[in-house]
């Protein structure tokens, strides 16, 4: 049906937490990135290489789509219960939004870099 083979079954979930914690998604002990978001060629404890991931766009998205969905109906509900001044508005909501970017973009791209380990995906699996 595919023409993936797999060397192991890999967990997905217990990937996902690692790549969270910014850990490599085998070993779960050395850091898989080397800057904030500049991913390492491998893992300095297990030697898991990670320069063939493909997580491009993707955790940019991601952080948009939940930045979007929590701080959207949040500021609806601050605006129509309190009625601040816009710029009070603006300001509090603009720093809120670039804070929780900055905390969310390079957990979700570890998080979507560890995905595709435990899938299997974009060399990872270990058959090319």
């Amino acid at each position: 049906m595919t023409d993936t083979a797999y060397i192991e079954e890999r967990a997905t979930w217990p990937a996902l937490v690692n790549g969270w914690k910014r850990k490599c998604p085998s070993c779960g002990n050395g850091p898989m990135l080397k800057g904030y978001l500049s991913v390492r060629k491998a893992c300095p404890v297990c030697k898991e290489e990670f320069h063939h991931h493909r997580a491009d766009d993707g955790p940019a998205y991601l952080t948009i789509l939940i930045v979007g969905k929590i701080m959207v109906p949040l500021m609806f509900v601050v605006f129509q219960t309190w009625r601040p001044d816009p710029l009070i508005l603006f300001t509090i909501f603009a720093i809120g939004t670039v804070l929780m970017s900055l905390y969310l973009l390079p957990r979700l791209k570890g998080a979507t870099i560890g995905f595709q380990w435990a899938r299997g995906m974009h060399g990872f699996g270990g058959t090319g």
